[in-house]
């Protein structure tokens, strides 16, 4: 079914997710900051990009680099304070790009003035009941209420000690110790969160990815989880009570309400759901207008998983009439190029698979850095800066090594991303072939390629339409076009395969004779 008038504009932008803090620094302090960003505006403008989605800029005491909110309606002074922000969002209007940002309702810091009351009153006080606090059990009360884990290692609840220096009650946390969750079945909660929706939109913010958008409502009654594992990501596991709770989607509904008297603004949910009916149930016209949908960036460098990806991720924004989103990188996850195999054939494989993601109809997320075809960085124990590497007794390394700042020019480190070489994490000094500078002047550069691409994407005809079909290939290799008239081929096998007929509008790898080469993927008009 088409959409009634004009598609709004977040149904085929191109989002850039600005991890702040490894961007841009502009004070020398060897943290990025929104200054930092309003510098490189017109480098984004060229790139061709639509909206930024800013990582957590909000005040925090970053004990997870951000997402542990202290006080949701102010800009931290690490990244400039309200004032920067306020800026970067008049440039980036003024340059035709919307601004975006994290929002994170399922928990507060517990610096918050809001826990810090409930550390202070008594059990079954007002100030609790914003938050989980429960009797723990056995003798006591000396074990957790229940068996949850935290993502991030550990046990998911904490003990206090109550005022009166005796061991307490205990509180939950999905994520750090220093990340209580709080009790959405208090209306207090979504009053507070309307208020800072509200706050952020007045000023000119265009909308909001909001964090664990699966995550806030609680089962009744918190049952224990089966087959706990000491590591468990993000709704992994079927049945898994700490997340995807019927409940949720009331509350999505509550903020769509708000979203409603701002129609130009969008709501973006990080859904970490694999049923495609239950993913379906958060894009529902009620609740939220975009759900990441993480089935592309799980997929292996293999054509049959990633064509089951793409029919996955469609088919669930189908149920809905919602439009598909897809990324293949976050601050979460490995780098393209390390997670297809490192080297130069996982880069040849990452630029395969920019081309297959920006073919595909709907909205698109690049991470920074992306464009310059960054790989991981196997950063020294002493630089790990993540929550996970503390909380897993060492075990886990954490997402450190996907958050490097980016090289803009010179050729040592920390190349033009702060005027200190004492940066938060360290830039390796091989990166001085892969500066922005560098890339710039070099036509077979990734970010070349990345540049034309995003250009050709945002120009042609070929990419209109909301559907796709699927056509013969040979095997390892996977070909569509788009109801406008793209055909995209993407060769996952080894060796090179002959193209269809058509215009060659673009190849991510030299084209011999027809012939697409292994790991390569092509466009044709």
């Amino acid at each position: 079914m088409p959409h009634p008038g004009p598609a709004p504009w977040w149904s085929r932008a191109l989002f850039y997710q600005v991890y702040p803090r490894s961007f841009r620094d502009s004070n020398g302090d060897g943290f990025g900051d929104l200054d930092g960003v309003t510098a490189k505006l017109d480098y984004l403008k060229t790139l061709g990009i639509d909206a930024i989605w800013l990582n957590p800029v909000m005040v925090s005491p970053m004990a997870d680099n951000g997402y542990d909110v202290a006080d949701p309606r102010d800009v931290d002074p690490l990244f400039g304070g309200l004032a920067a922000l306020d800026r970067l969002t008049e440039a980036a209007h003024a340059l035709g790009m919307k601004v975006t940002m994290d929002l994170v309702p399922n928990h507060t810091s517990s610096q918050h003035p809001w826990f810090q009351a409930a550390l202070a009153s008594s059990p079954g006080s007002d100030q609790r009941e914003r938050y989980i606090f429960r009797d723990g059990t056995g003798p006591d009360g000396l074990h957790p209420p229940n068996n949850w884990v935290s993502i991030f290692g550990g046990p998911a609840w904490t003990r206090i000690v109550e005022a009166d220096g005796n061991p307490g009650q205990w509180y939950l946390h999905l994520f750090d110790a220093e990340q209580p969750d709080l009790n959405w079945d208090n209306p207090e909660v979504f009053d507070d969160l309307e208020k800072t929706l509200r706050f952020w939109l007045e000023r000119g913010i265009d909308g909001f990815r909001i964090d664990v958008a699966h995550g806030m409502a609680k089962p009744p009654g918190l049952p224990d989880m089966e087959g706990v594992k000491a590591e468990m990501l993000l709704a992994d596991m079927d049945d898994d009570p700490r997340f995807n709770n019927d409940g949720v989607h009331e509350i999505h509904r509550q903020i769509r309400t708000v979203f409603n008297d701002y129609p130009h603004s969008v709501a973006i949910g990080e859904v970490w759901v694999y049923d495609n009916e239950q993913f379906a149930r958060y894009v529902r016209p009620d609740e939220l207008h975009l759900g990441f949908n993480f089935r592309l960036l799980r997929a292996e460098f293999d054509a049959a998983d990633i064509r089951g990806a793409i029919e996955n991720s469609m088919a669930a924004a189908a149920i809905a009439d919602a439009t598909p989103t897809w990324t293949l990188a976050n601050h979460d996850v490995d780098r393209e190029p390390t997670r297809y195999g490192g080297g130069q054939v996982g880069l040849a494989r990452a630029r395969a698979m920019a081309m297959v993601m920006l073919a595909l109809p709907g909205a698109v997320f690049l991470y920074n850095g992306e464009e310059l075809g960054l790989p991981n960085v196997d950063l020294p124990d002493e630089a790990l800066r993540d929550p996970v590497w503390e909380r897993s007794g060492h075990t886990r390394r954490g997402r450190d090594a996907c958050r490097i700042p980016i090289p803009w020019d010179g050729d040592t480190p920390p190349f033009g991303f702060s005027d200190t070489p004492d940066t938060w994490l360290p830039l390796p000094p091989e990166w001085a072939a892969l500066t922005v500078e560098k890339q710039l002047h070099d036509a077979g550069s990734t970010l070349s390629f990345f540049r034309r691409a995003i250009e050709i994407r945002s120009s042609r005809g070929e990419f209109d339409g909301r559907s796709i079909e699927w056509l013969n290939s040979p095997t390892g290799c996977l070909t569509f076009q788009r109801s406008g008239g793209l055909v995209c081929v993407l060769n996952a096998g080894d060796t090179a395969v002959p193209l269809p007929g058509g215009e060659l509008l673009l190849a991510s790898d030299e084209v011999i004779d027809g012939h697409l080469p292994a790991n390569a993927a092509a466009w044709l008009a």
